[in-house]
């Protein structure tokens, strides 16, 4: 496979949201794409379908939340890693720090190799 191109698209495009009901409501969930303040930046198969995407949402005291994406179909190549990749340099540019809520072992194996590291625990509680 050659070099991935990444594409910045409004966060709200339809071809996010696609993805989103490609991936299922688990999966999409996970990445909260519906929340971020950013742009996103996806990966296109070659028939013009957003395969993967990633973006941030502005949290308080400077940090940029990211949350990526990838089509069942289309995962273990990488894409996660590129369109995650251009959402954290995004933030870095716009003087954010970056932080990854990686749950799943696959949304770890791409932090890590991103360059993010373990530190802490999250801890959410839903009042009934």
């Amino acid at each position: 496979m050659g070099a991935l191109t990444v594409e910045r698209l409004p966060a709200v495009h339809p071809d996010v949201r696609e993805l989103e009901r490609a991936a299922g409501p688990e999966d999409a969930g996970e990445a909260a794409l519906d929340e971020v303040t950013s742009p996103a930046f996806v990966v296109r198969d070659r028939h013009g379908r957003v395969v993967a995407a990633a973006g941030y949402g502005t949290w308080p005291g400077g940090v940029a939340h990211v949350g990526v994406l990838t089509a069942p179909r289309a995962r273990g190549r990488g894409l996660a890693r590129a369109a995650g990749s251009a959402a954290v340099a995004h933030a870095l540019g716009a003087g954010l720090l970056p932080q990854w809520r990686a749950r799943t072992p696959a949304s770890r194996r791409v932090a890590a190799g991103l360059g993010f590291g373990g530190l802490g625990f999250q801890l959410s509680v839903e009042l009934a």
